[in-house]
């Protein structure tokens, strides 16, 4: 099989081992995401990608786990979108932790039943972790990062840090299995009649799942900020620091400016490898991608990893002493100052959040 790659006005072909083309009726399956009893906010977005897919694209979304949350969130998944037209729930206690062995023997099942055109997911920790280890089960190459769908296999893909857009299409076995950005495929807000719709929830048979014997991966425990700030990937504001402010000490003065905007708090690869904040902070092409509506950044350089994540943010402030650092040039808004001055500034004129 052949998947042509279209970069800029230059066309190149690239052979894999593959076999038969997709269907033109679309059917999509969208592993879902949940916590507290709610589906996450890249999940609906995945949801809406799958939307793109065909009009006439039936949608199925994949609950796993167990308890009550997995019945909140069932109860929930039914009513997240208009186009969700079935909610699949596989309970048990074997996905309760979201270790790619048993999600991935579970997607495998899933479609060797219901052989969907389509496996769609987040392209956060969750999606990277699991669908690459599905796609292999399957036999079928995944087309990752996904911020465009021009066709049911026609995708944008970024390339070379995000400085180059790659449109690929596929042209292999069902199913096609796609990570998106979140960022990229925004939930459009829907009518008052289509929340009073309701999709129909189907228990998954796992009388049949065999899972690995041997476990190649362990759950240890879960490590997380208790904070009031908004999660970093869908923050309406982002206020992210770099190496130029020094220490972790330091970065207490960013927190107390997020907490006044409302903001979520970012870092750059050099923050956090000088141990300012913990990784789960990182924003970039090794981090977390955010499209924010407001993205400032104190002592940021630009590096180009870092601007990978961020470059598709609404409007971008940049602070830095140094006039010739790279952030500028992507800046809506730039000042070249030190951020030692600027920041209390700032502390002191904004009025405290109610």
């Amino acid at each position: 099989m052949a998947a042509r790659v279209l970069i800029g006005a230059r066309l190149r072909t690239y052979r894999f081992l593959s076999i038969s083309p997709i269907s033109r009726f679309a059917s999509t399956l969208v592993i879902a995401e949940h916590e507290g009893g709610s589906i996450k906010a890249p999940s609906l977005s995945a949801v809406e990608a799958a939307k793109s897919l065909d009009k006439d694209n039936s949608i199925s979304m994949l609950l796993a786990g167990s308890g009550p949350s997995l019945q909140d969130a069932a109860a929930n998944a039914v009513s997240c979108h208009p186009s969700v037209s079935k909610v699949l729930v596989a309970d048990s206690d074997r996905f309760i932790h979201p270790l790619a062995e048993p999600w991935a023997r579970l997607i495998q099942l899933v479609q060797q039943r219901e052989n969907f055109s389509h496996i769609v997911v987040a392209s956060g920790s969750f999606g990277k972790n699991i669908l690459p280890r599905a796609a292999a089960l399957l036999d079928v190459s995944p087309v990752t990062d996904v911020i465009g769908i021009s066709e049911s296999t026609t995708f944008v893909r970024p390339i070379y840090a995000g400085n180059a857009l790659c449109t690929v299409r596929y042209t292999g076995a069902h199913p096609c299995m796609l990570t998106i950005r979140s960022t990229s495929f925004q939930v459009q807000p829907y009518s008052v009649d289509s929340k009073a719709h309701k999709a129909p929830i189907s228990q998954v048979d796992l009388s049949t799942f065999e899972e690995d014997t041997i476990g190649k991966s362990q759950y240890v425990k879960l490590t997380s900020q208790d904070s009031e700030r908004p999660d970093l990937g869908n923050a309406r504001i982002v206020v992210t620091g770099g190496r130029g402010l020094k220490s972790a000490e330091n970065f207490k003065m960013l927190e107390k400016l997020a907490e006044k905007l409302g903001a979520a708090v970012g870092a750059t690869r050099a923050a956090v490898d000088a141990g300012f904040v913990p990784n789960d902070l990182q924003v970039g092409q090794t981090g977390k991608i955010v499209a924010p509506e407001l993205y400032m950044a104190f002592g940021v350089s630009g590096a180009i990893q870092h601007l990978a994540g961020m470059r598709d943010s609404k409007v971008i402030v940049a602070v830095n002493r140094d006039a010739d650092a790279p952030i500028f040039q992507v800046a809506d808004y730039g000042l070249v100052g030190d951020l030692f001055e600027v920041i209390p500034e700032l502390l002191e004129k904004l009025p405290e959040k109610k």
